[in-house]
């Protein structure tokens, strides 16, 4: 795991019911989550959202994603 200078983190969790990607706030919440079919789109979607976490202030990740 890698926390952004904005504080965000991401995990990625396989439960029984599938894949599923956690977008983790600065106080360790989960802030976000998106159901993934399979491993790989589990892994391309948390790889965006890793980029974004580098590239937008803790404002602007907020608000592109809905948190």
């Amino acid at each position: 795991m890698s926390i952004g200078e904005n504080g965000f983190h991401v995990e990625l969790r396989q439960t029984e019911r599938g894949w599923r990607v956690e977008i983790i706030d600065p106080s360790g919440a989960v802030a976000g989550e998106r159901a993934c079919r399979d491993a790989s789109e589990a892994r391309a979607y948390a790889s965006t959202v890793r980029q974004h976490i580098y590239w937008l202030s803790a404002e602007k990740f907020r608000e592109y994603y809905r948190i």
